[in-house]
């Protein structure tokens, strides 16, 4: 009998579902998953989609690595390039954390745009207590998330925080489950993707960005959907985007 998948990808209008199916090792990442991730991303967006959401099925988000597997240079290049690659896609990305997202499960929920906690959320990046390291980018992004405090003491004292804490510190946006999630990202897929596209380039880019950015903010304005806001306004009508 053929492996079953280890992500599923479902379609509801303009929002894609993916689902980390792992259950069995908690939804640990190894190198087929995060290639998985990389590759359904990559397939929702070029199919329209306008918001993706990401959970885990059953009763963790995601275990973090999976210890099982082998640490290389083939499973680290997977990793990174998945979790970059989803901070620079130019739809929003909603993670709904439906359990532990431990190590490189918070990651994947910072790699993320907006993330939904339900009450059994945790994160954690406990490398001090397996001799791991992160890159600079998930230690500076938890920093800009959380909080300078917060981050201190996940990285330095391997630390947690539970879904009340995140949502105090910012780690977390919502509080609710994965219909939650998909409910917001409904709401966002009605809003203008050249916008939301701009938006997220400027929050998740760098100077070496700057030219991609001024592109960004031209075609906005010179877009029929900048138009189509304006008619909307007159009209007393709400608009109708659509990406152009």
């Amino acid at each position: 009998m053929p492996d079953a998948p280890v992500l599923s990808s479902e379609r509801d209008g303009d929002v894609v579902l993916l689902t980390l199916r792992r259950p069995e090792r908690r939804n640990a990442l190894n190198t087929e998953l995060c290639r998985a991730i990389h590759a359904a991303v990559d397939e929702a967006v070029e199919a329209g989609a306008r918001v993706l959401v990401v959970t885990g099925e059953g009763t963790a988000f995601c275990s973090g690595a999976d210890l099982g597997g082998v640490y290389g240079d083939e499973f680290l290049d997977a990793l990174y390039g998945m979790l970059h690659h989803l901070a620079k896609v130019p739809v929003p990305i909603v993670a709904a954390v439906n359990g532990p997202a431990i190590g490189a499960g918070t990651q994947l929920a910072m790699a993320c745009d907006l993330r939904v906690a339900d009450e059994s959320a945790v994160f954690a990046v406990p490398t001090g207590r397996n001799g791991m390291a992160v890159d600079a980018w998930t230690i500076r992004t938890l920093a800009q998330l959380a909080g300078s405090g917060p981050a201190r003491r996940l990285m330095l004292a391997a630390e947690s925080l539970d879904r009340d804490a995140a949502l105090g510190h910012g780690l977390a946006d919502r509080s609710g489950t994965l219909d939650v999630a998909i409910d917001w990202a409904r709401d966002i897929a009605t809003l203008a993707p050249l916008s939301l596209a701009h938006n997220k380039l400027v929050l998740n880019g760098s100077a070496a960005d700057d030219d991609a950015i001024a592109a960004s903010f031209t075609a906005v304005w010179a877009s029929e959907d900048v138009r189509e806001g304006a008619a909307a306004r007159a009209e007393k009508r709400r608009p109708t985007f659509t990406g152009r």
